[in-house]
């Protein structure tokens, strides 16, 4: 009889069958889940693609030659140089404002009509320091934190990384300037998606500043993510451009607090200039003259009790107050716009105007246009009769919404 055709016989060998798959698929679980196991490593390592990359660009990579530098010089380069080598071109004033805002907040606003320049002023300023910005188009329907670094993908068990992670990540590895353009911010709320951020950056010490990217590392992970977690070093600046029309959203004084706020209204004359050439700058130098210009600069006892008399009349009038961010925000805005070469009362006027009168229009309008009159006496009053036209331009400004 064919042993095939034997029933017992195939009894037992399909038995031996089962018994071999099984033990084949018991030796496959223990080996993909074995920690110690090289591929799971390897595995581990995958979710992060473009972080991994960024960690064998930086292996033994050459430290960097840096410029000494003043602000004066600085705004002077950058100027010449945009113009000369870009084909940009930007006033003087506007120069020394961004240059001093950048002195003054790791956060920017650029506000104005769309073809002012605003993105392509950030943009230059990353081409002149020899470190290209990174350019990330804000989307409509971004609401939280992972629309900006990106998420861990259960289904492919890897992390889609954002160009945004990208730049922050590169960023500790450097002690280069990083900007990072947030183009058209406010087409989502801004309070939203990078609320963490800003809490972020109110942290007095950069060493405690960290984002959690991961729940909980792996073996393999990117050398830079800590427990999950990545720094946000002092090295990067977030400058947003806005445009303020019905398809975008306003932004809450939250954010414009914390912000240094800039106009471009119009494209400047176009000038001859000579290219004198990039500059490496390292963000190290940059902070501590900052922190060195505004620390050597006191505010004249006399504009001190100007400022003070306007802080009253507008608590008093329109209900709303300096504060004590604004006042230290104030100091180190006119050291540093003087440092660039401006003069103190152009600066006091333009930070005035972007941090306090702009307050004016939250709910006010109404009673800013009722009582305009007083508001440019109360400037004649305290600062000259004609002075200050960029607060007057903002008063004239909020009046005219008022219904």
């Amino acid at each position: 009889m064919n042993l095939f055709q034997n029933p017992v016989f195939l009894t037992i060998l399909l038995g031996i069958l089962f018994v071999g798959i099984l033990a084949l698929g018991i030796l496959f679980f223990l080996y993909t889940k074995n920690p110690k196991d090289d591929s799971k490593k390897e595995v581990g390592a995958s979710r992060f693609t473009s972080l991994i990359d960024i960690d064998k660009a930086n292996e033994n990579k050459e430290p960097e030659v840096y410029s000494p530098i003043t602000f004066k010089e600085l705004c002077d380069n950058f100027r010449n140089y945009s113009a000369s080598a870009l084909g940009l071109y930007y006033s003087e004033q506007d120069i020394r404002r961004f240059i001093t805002g950048l002195a003054t907040s790791h956060i920017m606003i650029l506000q104005g009509m769309s073809g002012t320049g605003k993105t392509s002023l950030a943009y230059a300023f990353g081409r002149f320091t020899e470190n290209d910005s990174s350019i990330i188009p804000v989307q409509p329907m971004w609401k939280e934190r992972t629309d900006l670094i990106g998420y861990y993908n259960e289904f492919t068990k890897k992390f889609n990384e954002t160009p945004f992670l990208e730049s922050l990540y590169k960023a500790n590895y450097s002690k280069d300037m990083f900007i990072t353009i947030l183009d058209e911010m406010n087409i989502a709320r801004v309070e939203y998606y990078f609320a963490e951020f800003l809490s972020l950056l109110e942290i007095p010490d950069p060493e405690s500043r960290y984002i959690d990217v991961v729940s909980a590392a792996l073996p393999g992970d990117p050398i830079k993510l800590k427990e999950g977690q990545i720094k946000l070093p002092d090295n990067m600046w977030f400058i947003g451009t806005v445009n303020n029309d019905d398809s975008t959203f306003s932004i809450s004084d939250k954010v414009y607090d914390r912000a240094m706020i800039m106009n471009l209204d119009k494209r400047a004359t176009p000038f001859d200039a000579q290219n004198p050439g990039s500059m490496k700058i390292s963000a190290e130098d940059f902070l501590n003259l900052a922190k060195e210009t505004g620390n050597n600069y006191q505010v004249r006892e006399e504009l001190t009790d100007l400022l003070t008399k306007l802080d009253i009349y507008l608590q008093e009038n329109f209900y709303i107050s300096f504060g004590n961010r604004i006042n230290r925000q104030i100091k180190q805005y006119l050291a540093c716009y003087i440092a660039c070469g401006g003069e103190e009362m152009e600066a006091l006027d333009d930070i005035l105007a972007k941090k306090v009168f702009r307050k004016l229009g939250n709910g006010s309008a109404a009673l800013v246009k009722k009582e305009i009159d007083s508001l440019y006496d109360k400037l004649d009053e305290l600062f000259g009769s004609g002075s200050m036209p960029e607060c007057r331009h903002a008063i004239a400004r909020i009046s005219q919404t008022a219904r």
